[in-house]
Formats: C-alpha cells, sequence, structure tokens
C-alpha cells in the first residue's frame, strides 16, 4: 500500500524565505541599537539655563562721538594767461657742411720730410732679477761692491724683519701658523711697490705685507748704467711657540 504525504504538512518548503525575514529583522535590530543615542537631562536643563541667562542679558551700547573730517583747504584757481607775440626776427638756418671727401675735392699732394717727424722715446720699465742684476738696490747703511752689498741686502732684510715682526693676535688665538711667500717690487726710483704675498691665512698674509711696506727708500738697482727695478721674494715663517 503507498502512503501519500500532504504537501500542505511539508515544514522546510518555505524555510529561505523565513530565513531572509529573520536576517532582515536582526540586521534592522542591529542597526538601531547601534543609532540609538542617549542623552542625560541633567546636562541639557543646565544648558538651556546657561543659554536663558545669556539672552537675557542687557548689552549696553556706546555710543562714539566722531568728529567731522576737516573741509579740505580752498584751492586758488589759477587763470592761465596767454601771451601773443609776433614772430619779426628772422632766424639764420645754420648750413651743416659735409665734411667727407668727394670726386671733385683736391687733395694736398704735399712732401714731409723726415726731420718734420717728432719722435718721442718712452722709457720702458725693465725688471731685473735680484740674482743677475749688476748692480743689486743698496739698502741704507751698505757699501762695497757687488757681492758686499748683495750680503748687506740681505742681512738688513732680516733685521728689519726681527725688528718688525708681530704676531697677529687673531692668528695666535686660533692657532694659525705657517710659511708666508712674499714678492715685492724695488723700482727703479728705489721705492717699494708690487708687495704680494701668498700663505696659509689672510691674517698672516696682511701682517707679512705691512712688515715689506716699512722697508726704506733705497739705491734703485742698476743693469747698463741704467735705474731698473728688481723684483725680490723673502718667506717670513710665523710659529707659535709652545710652552
Amino acid at each position: 500500500m503507498e502512503l501519500k504525504k500532504n504537501p500542505k504538512a511539508n515544514v522546510g518548503r518555505n524555510s529561505s524565505l523565513y530565513f531572509a525575514v529573520g536576517l532582515n529583522v536582526m540586521l534592522l535590530l542591529t542597526y538601531l541599537g547601534l543609532e540609538h543615542k542617549t542623552y542625560e537631562t541633567e546636562a541639557t536643563k543646565i544648558d538651556i539655563l546657561m543659554i536663558d541667562d545669556l539672552m537675557d542679558e542687557d548689552i549696553p551700547i556706546t555710543t562714539i562721538d566722531v568728529m567731522p573730517p576737516p573741509p579740505p583747504p580752498q584751492q586758488q584757481a589759477v587763470s592761465e594767461v596767454i601771451t601773443i607775440v609776433e614772430d619779426v626776427e628772422d632766424v639764420e638756418e645754420s648750413v651743416i657742411q659735409s665734411t667727407e671727401i668727394g670726386q671733385d675735392d683736391i687733395i694736398d699732394d704735399r712732401e714731409v720730410g723726415v726731420e718734420d717727424v717728432e719722435v718721442v722715446e718712452v722709457e720702458e720699465d725693465v725688471e731685473v732679477p735680484f740674482a743677475v742684476i749688476e748692480r743689486v738696490p743698496q739698502f741704507p747703511g751698505c757699501t762695497g761692491n757687488n757681492k758686499e752689498l748683495r750680503a748687506c741686502f740681505e742681512r738688513k732684510i732680516q733685521e728689519h724683519l726681527q725688528k718688525n715682526f708681530r704676531y697677529p693676535d687673531a692668528a695666535a688665538d686660533l692657532s694659525i701658523q705657517g710659511k708666508v711667500f712674499v714678492f715685492f717690487l724695488i723700482d727703479k726710483n728705489g721705492k717699494v711697490s708690487k708687495v704680494k704675498s701668498r700663505g696659509p691665512d689672510k691674517l698672516l698674509e696682511t701682517e707679512a705685507e705691512r712688515i715689506i711696506n716699512l722697508l726704506p727708500k733705497m739705491e734703485p738697482g742698476r743693469q747698463r748704467d741704467r735705474n731698473v727695478g728688481v723684483p725680490y721674494s723673502i718667506p717670513i715663517n710665523f710659529k707659535l711657540q709652545t710652552q
């Protein structure tokens, strides 16, 4: 005997619909629970009372008296006076003559003799090295031949350096030391010029140039019976003494 099942008695036929409805209800309850806000009633009442007190407060009205600006100064009207002057003077036009030479101009053909030409001799500044000059510059107080004058010159230079040497205070504070090479020229008049230096620091270079500029005037060096400039260089050693 075959059993017949009633389709209305099937409980699981609408399970998907019930699941979807239940899921939506849970989501709605979860959303409402998260978005629900609560406030303290006492704090709200206090804020309302404070706002009422501020609204009831009377703010005094302050009146500021501002003086009106002074009236602008009256400008005097300047009436222009036009004077008509009759032009009765004749103006002479200046004629500008051309300085260019044309084809019809005659060129002055004259001969110039050699005796009419003036020759000006320009004396050149000749420099001869100290080692090869015929007669070295004569330092004040030095005498003798060229060899003796050379030795005396070098000795006097050393004495001058020792006498006028002064260590710069700024360089001593910074412990700056080293050798400075000084180059200068004893010109044809016996004066010291073109002083240049090269060293480890500008402070030492300035002091070395100051010492050389204190050199006295000398008798200039001579080459072929004429005064010439003599370049010279000397090293100055700046060294701090350690205790």
